[in-house]
């Protein structure tokens, strides 16, 4: 795939991102403070970065794992396909789970993934989104908890890429073409 040349301008700092992360545990640690153990589960990749300050700043007991989900490939559209390239090591029945997510675009992947882990049967499940582009919605999914809402840009930073690029700018940036 040829890339079109491009910019990225930064849309949330790294500090805002910090401070919304503290914000956000206290939520989660509120809704599961009496958990045995949370298993959290990451969407592979994008939400690495962010799951791995979640449970950095989670005072609970957390179990970590990861599900690689994919509707976008290397493209900037999802295909609305969803594949499971990656499951879980460990059960989930019966267990409190948070799922992790860097970006809610059309709703596809979330909804998929929420839906096939809830087959499972955990005692309690919960989802999280870095970031949530309501605009591009084509499912009826929305996230329990919200990093940022963002309008309908093409972002990359913090674990969130384009063809492999950028995932380790410690901000979110909009993409801007420069063709």
């Amino acid at each position: 795939m040829t890339q079109r040349p491009y910019v990225v301008d930064e849309m949330i700092s790294a500090k805002a991102i910090a401070a919304r992360i503290e914000a956000l545990c206290r939520e989660i640690h509120d809704e599961f403070e009496d958990t045995q153990k949370l298993v959290v589960v990451g969407l592979l990749r994008g939400s690495f970065i962010f799951i791995a300050d979640l449970v950095r700043e989670l005072d609970l007991p957390v179990e970590v794992d990861f599900l690689e989900a994919s509707s976008y490939g290397d493209g900037m559209e999802s295909s609305r396909e969803v594949r499971i390239l990656k499951d879980l090591r460990s059960g989930i029945e019966g267990r409190d789970v948070l799922v992790v997510e860097d970006i809610v675009d059309t709703g596809h992947t979330l909804s998929h993934v929420v839906s096939l882990l809830t087959s499972r049967k955990p005692a309690r499940m919960k989802s999280i989104a870095l970031l949530d582009k309501p605009a591009r919605r084509e499912v009826d999914f929305k996230a329990d908890w919200t990093g940022f809402e963002i309008p309908d840009e093409f972002v990359v930073g913090y674990g969130i890429d384009y063809a492999q690029r950028n995932r380790n700018l410690g901000f979110i940036g909009k993409v801007r073409f420069t063709d």
